[in-house]
């Protein structure tokens, strides 16, 4: 039974954080729940200190083994006669990693908060049951080793897993079969050169947050996070299998017992390419009064995979039915909230899911080809828009323009990442191309060439003063404006696009697109990654 212990202690998960039960009976709540930091032995520390840095060198190894391959190759070391020698010391440092391995789990087995806490974890794996998960709950530790609660399977079709949920797909070009097949030909080594650049370097650029060097660096930041959401808000962190088989993992904020119309409602959050529920936008909401469930992308944190579109989807997907059929919200009491690329996997939300309150997309962009085309050389024109459109296709103005529901859209007026000129330029804000394409499509007949002329002198304004001095230099009324909008919606047309301002003057139409404009876009002076005041974040408007 000793060894048994040991070997578990050998091969247990990195015990971080002990948070304190909740006790009902303390009368002051959150306070009371204060969690202390795990203190190993000082034979655990430091063998844990030294398999860490063997970690953090094999990550950088990693990261690095095209140009270091490249370089053993010039100075002759890639052949048999070096390798084997190179072979003999690589398996005497694997064979004393073991050793320090095994020194740690004496360590842990001499420690008796590790000894309860394996027992625990054991006991969850063999029963999980509500009683021993709240025990876990208690444990901040290894996200791989906490088991499932919550699986895509339980709500949906198995056999439907594999395909996964589905995408928007670019239109494809109508050729010949004999013209298809030469373009094939032509346009394979595009096809794998683009392959190699997405798979290497352009999804980590893309996605930086799934870099595991940066997460060994944010680490400390991660961990402080996530036990303010458990001590302070009573947060409950749960694993969601995907249809993909990817673990995703989330924090929930439960504020329905403490009354009020906000903690009816719940805010689904999805982060930044370099955001991470424990420090990211989930706090917004959470500061507003509101229930919150934050998730981290694919690869991100605890959870696994990597952060392709179709496995974002995926994602998203499994959220949203755990929300419905395990947390007990109606798809009517979900609002979206996105910060930056995070709009890709709120926009596919409300339109795979159109039940959905509102959406709110802060920082958050038309379309990524613009933008990777800013950072990337000229020359590369060609292979950037095949990279994008083929594996990184996130076309949030075409999956939000399916929506039908109340949106909101955030403008950083100095925003430095979604511009494609720089920050000064406030016209160059990919959100402005948001903005005019949900407008043109919902719309049409107010946003004629002069209704999007006006709108774009609107959206030029870089503060409050130059954006009011706009609006009201075109004499806007907005009662004119809401009662115009309210009589066409009572004629029973409600579904999107409107044929409204059809027989309208041209001065009616431009108040009309000011007024719209101004209802769907707030704007907040402020750089990209400054993190949303509870006071800037509102429901979308409502006619």
């Amino acid at each position: 039974m000793a060894g048994w212990m040991w070997l578990r202690c050998v091969l247990g998960p990195h015990l971080q954080r002990i948070h304190r039960s909740t006790d009902p009976s303390r009368p002051e709540g959150r306070a009371g729940r204060r969690g202390w930091n795990y203190q190993p032995r000082s034979l655990e520390k430091h063998t844990d200190s030294i398999l860490g840095w063997a970690s953090a060198l094999w990550s950088l190894s990693y990261y690095s083994s095209p140009l270091l391959l490249c370089y053993l190759y010039r100075k002759g070391y890639i052949c048999s006669s070096k390798l084997v020698p190179v072979s003999q010391y690589v398996g005497t440092v694997l064979v004393c990693l073991l050793g320090v391995a095994c020194l740690r789990g004496w360590g842990r087995w001499k420690s008796s908060e590790y000894l309860q806490f394996i027992s625990i974890l054991d006991e969850n794996k063999n029963d999980h049951t509500p009683a021993n998960k709240k025990k876990l709950r208690c444990y901040d530790f290894d996200f791989s080793y906490w088991p499932s609660d919550f699986s895509w399977s339980e709500v949906s079709n198995p056999k439907l897993s594999k395909a996964g949920v589905s995408l928007l797909k670019p239109e494809p070009r109508l050729r010949g079969a004999a013209d298809s097949v030469l373009h094939s030909v032509r346009t394979l080594p595009c096809h794998i050169i683009s392959f190699l650049i997405v798979h290497s370097f352009g999804r980590r650029m893309l996605y930086p947050g799934s870099v595991g060097l940066l997460q060994k660096a944010m680490r400390p930041m991660l961990q402080q996070g996530q036990a303010r959401l458990i001590e302070e808000f009573d947060g409950q962190r749960n694993k969601l299998v995907a249809c993909d088989g990817n673990e995703i993992d989330t924090m929930f904020v439960d504020r329905r017992r403490e009354g009020g119309q906000k903690g009816q409602t719940l805010v689904i959050c999805c982060e930044g390419n370099a955001g991470f529920y424990e420090v990211g936008c989930m706090n917004t909401p959470l500061e507003g009064g509101y229930s919150v469930l934050g998730w981290n992308h694919p690869g991100f944190a605890g959870s696994t995979g990597v952060p392709f579109p179709q496995n974002e989807a995926n994602a998203m997907d499994v959220v949203i039915q755990y929300a419905v059929h395990r947390l007990g919200f109606q798809l009517s009491d979900i609002v979206v909230y996105a910060w930056s690329i995070g709009g890709f996997t709120a926009s596919w939300a409300v339109m795979s899911y159109p039940e959905i309150q509102s959406v709110v997309l802060d920082a958050s962009f038309d379309d990524l080809l613009p933008l990777a085309l800013k950072v990337m050389p000229d020359s590369w024109r060609p292979l950037v828009q095949h990279a994008v459109r083929q594996y990184m296709n996130l076309n949030n103005a075409d999956q939000l323009l399916k929506y039908q529901g109340p949106v909101l859209l955030i403008r950083r007026t100095r925003d430095e990442i979604i511009t494609t000129t720089g920050p000064e330029d406030v016209m160059s804000n990919r959100g402005n191309d948001l903005l005019l394409k949900l407008l043109q499509f919902r719309y049409p007949k107010i946003m004629t060439e002069e209704g999007v002329r006006v709108v774009r002198h609107w959206l030029g304004s870089s503060n409050p003063l130059e954006e009011a001095s706009v609006y009201s230099g075109y004499e806007v009324d907005d009662d004119w404006c809401v009662s115009v909008l309210q009589s066409y919606q009572a004629e029973g047309d409600v579904l999107f696009p409107w044929s409204v301002g059809e027989d309208m003057t041209m001065e009616g139409r431009r108040q009309l697109a000011l007024f719209l404009a101004r209802k769907y876009m707030r704007n907040f002076e402020t750089t990209h990654c400054t993190p949303l005041p509870a006071s800037e974040f509102h429901s979308p408007w409502r006619l």
